[in-house]
Order: structure tokens, then sequence, then C-alpha cells
């Protein structure tokens, strides 16, 4: 089983930066891929970024794309999710997710660990 800790949301304005880290602990050589999702209030949680720990491959839902960026440090056990030009749409709740798979996925079914969410709030 994989443990993941969140960190670094908060309170920013349109246009700011944040970056989310995720630290995991326990079985993390199982985990190969590494993703984070977000959820709206009064939406459904939805695929952000994924990175694959083998070769830091990626992938990115197309809103996010040119803003955000996803990467891993492997001796730290952690993945990064850099968010740039924030906009206040991207106000979510924001989950660190960890896969079995060897290849990247954007479903949810497909991460079996969860991390706790971390708050970003983006104002206009």
């Amino acid at each position: 089983q994989v443990q993941l800790v969140e960190s670094g949301g908060g309170l920013v304005q349109a246009g700011d930066s944040l970056r989310l880290s995720c630290e995991a602990s326990g079985r993390t050589f199982s985990s190969y891929v590494m993703g984070w999702f977000r959820q709206a209030p009064g939406k459904e949680r939805e695929f952000v970024a994924a990175v694959r720990w083998s070769d830091s491959s990626t992938d990115y839902t197309d809103s996010v794309k040119g803003r955000f960026t996803i990467s891993r440090d492997n001796a730290k056990n952690t993945v990064y999710l850099q968010m740039d030009i924030l906009k206040p749409e991207d106000t979510a709740v924001y989950y660190c997710a960890a896969s079995r798979s060897r290849l990247l996925s954007r479903r949810i079914a497909d991460f079996g660990s969860w991390g706790q969410g971390t708050q970003v709030t983006v104002s206009s």
C-alpha cells in the first residue's frame, strides 16, 4: 500500500502560480504512474496530469496544457504539480494518486491509492 500526502494548496489570484507536492511512502516501488486529479464543488473528479516513474513521460488534460507541469523526484519519492497562470476555473480540491499500471492512464479506476486532497482557490 502506498501512502500519499499532498501539500501546497492555498488561495491565490488569477494569473498567479502554485506548486503542489505529493510525498509517497510505503510500497512506492509498486507505483508506476503518479497522477493529479481535481474535484470542484458539485462536479465529478477529473484527471489533470500524470507522470510515469520509469521515464518521466507525461500526460495532461487539454485545459491545463501549457500552464501546468507535472514532475517527479525519485530520490524524494515526491511528485510535483507546478501550476502557472491560474484561472478561477482551476479552483478545486486537488488529489494525488498512485497507479500500479505501467501505462499512463487518465482513468480514476486505475489509481488505487489516493491522498487526502489539498484545496486550491483562485480568485478573479
